[in-house]
């Protein structure tokens, strides 16, 4: 184990010093009357800066990421982040802009925001977006509450949202905190919406439905068309989770296929950062007739080419969070789409697909597809043929620096989709074929070991610092 920094605090030890000052220090706690202030110092850990630097460093050589090693984690789109987009979110002009400070100082980064508006637009078929969301999950609880406040303001009273039993669990839960009740869709044995079960409970208590598409079994939803067509006759409204977008960039756009409500992910398909607790971002897109119902503040454009925000909306869904969303992610959502231009982006999905398909068919002597057709974005794998369960064999790729796919089943709750001894991979576009190529052989190594050395892959990983959860513990411990 690394040790905390508290360990290794001496007294009297510090990185950086600040001087006495030559003048008169006013008592600060002026400045909160009525606050209960701390008498005692804070107690933080008493060590060097390069103590401190070192510390950091150690933690990050025992974690894992894009930037060293393969991370073929299904249904997460662990594509690379350039790193020039970092470098223009952290120039000096975007950095030192605060949104407090008047509108017509910050022209320049409400331009950006504006144009980035049109893009997404663009790139997902809508009319209108809104960067506000500050995740995926917000975007998709976003988009419900504008199709709540769409049906509130016609007087219908529709309480149920439709969503696939392959969705993200965020569908349901986002639906539940806008005030909806959920009802499940099955997959029929090709992997798709059943259109009978759709046709049965679709009806004039119904919003709409919530779709993944390509799903989440890296499928297209082929029935698409009808699906819209059937939603709509009864009034309802479509909403297109864009957590695999990615799939679809310059080839076919959601709102073309009959989606009125959207939303992007942008850590999944604009390359910003994954995880770290933070920021994220996850705009909201919506057809014309929805766009009322945006939350505000809008950025709007005059007729003299200046830029302004606007909040006199008087049937918005109001205001998701302060200011205007993380900023700085959008920057980045910025710089990936005009470095990849039309043509770029629809390269990138191409390349995704194109290397998804590559991973199963390299595999499926082995690891047979459960769905035997081409995928889209990603794979998924029955782990039926090993003499123990993906579990363990996922485990085992960790010695060899390969991530885990995302599995199903074998007391592995990732999804909600009943599938079992099932593994799901996404290599996305950014791996060379030299690396898939890589990790196709780690996989291979690893199965054949299962049959040769079963005890040692049971008990893996045994390079890393942490060792197995015992499998479906978190389930149980529930």
């Amino acid at each position: 184990m690394i040790p905390h920094l508290t360990a290794k605090s001496r007294p009297g030890i510090g990185g950086s010093w600040v001087h006495d000052l030559e003048f008169e220090q006013e008592d600060t706690a002026c400045l909160f009357p009525g606050m209960p202030l701390r008498e005692e110092p804070l107690g933080l850990p008493e060590v060097s800066e390069i103590e401190i630097v070192r510390h950091f460093m150690e933690l990050s050589a025992h974690s894992h990421g894009v930037d060293n090693g393969p991370y073929p984690l299904g249904s997460c789109t662990m594509k690379y982040n350039p790193k020039r987009n970092d470098a223009m979110a952290n120039l000096d002009g975007f950095r030192g802009v605060h949104p407090l400070q008047p509108v017509d100082t910050m022209q320049g980064i409400l331009e950006l925001l504006y144009n980035l508006q049109g893009f997404i637009a663009e790139l997902m078929g809508a009319d209108a977006v809104t960067l506000q969301p500050s995740a995926g999950a917000q975007g998709e609880l976003t988009g419900l509450l504008i199709i709540r406040k769409y049906f509130e303001k016609k007087g219908e009273d529709r309480r149920v949202i439709l969503i696939a039993d392959s969705a993200h669990g965020t569908n349901p839960s986002s639906a539940v905190m806008a005030g909806f009740d959920c009802e499940i869709i099955p997959t029929n044995d090709a992997g798709i919406m059943d259109l009978d079960v759709v046709r049965e409970k679709m009806n004039e208590q119904v919003a709409g439905i919530m779709l993944t598409n390509p799903s989440t079994l890296g499928l297209f939803e082929e029935n698409i068309a009808t699906i819209a067509e059937i939603v709509h006759a009864k009034g309802g409204l479509l909403y297109y989770d864009g957590a695999n977008l990615n799939a679809l960039m310059g080839i076919a756009r959601p709102g073309d296929m009959g989606f009125d409500v959207m939303h992007l992910n942008t850590h999944k398909t604009l390359s910003t950062p994954h995880g770290g607790g933070g920021p994220g971002a996850g705009p909201c897109a919506v057809k014309a007739f929805l766009e009322e119902h945006l939350p505000v503040p809008r950025i709007a454009r005059r007729d003299d080419g200046t830029y302004v925000f606007e909040s006199d909306r008087p049937h918005t869904i109001g205001r998701l969070k302060s200011f205007y969303g993380h900023v700085a992610v959008m920057i980045r959502c910025y710089c990936y789409i005009l470095f990849n231009g039309p043509e770029g982006l629809k390269q990138v999905s191409e390349d995704a697909v194109l290397n998804a398909n590559y991973f199963q068919q390299k595999l499926r002597d082995i690891f047979p597809p459960i769905y035997p057709k081409p995928c889209m974005h990603e794979c998924l794998l029955s782990g039926k043929n090993l003499p123990t369960t993906p579990y363990n064999f996922a485990k085992r790729l960790i010695d060899y620096g390969v991530h885990p796919p995302t599995l199903f089943g074998a007391g592995c709750v990732y999804f909600p989709k009943d599938l079992d001894h099932a593994m799901l991979i996404e290599p996305t576009e950014t791996e060379t074929k030299a690396s898939l190529d890589q990790v196709i052989n780690v996989f291979r190594k690893v199965y054949h070991e299962s049959f040769s050395d079963a005890e040692y892959v049971n008990t893996a990983p045994h390079s890393g610092r942490t060792r197995k959860i015992p499998e479906g513990s978190q389930a149980l411990d529930d």
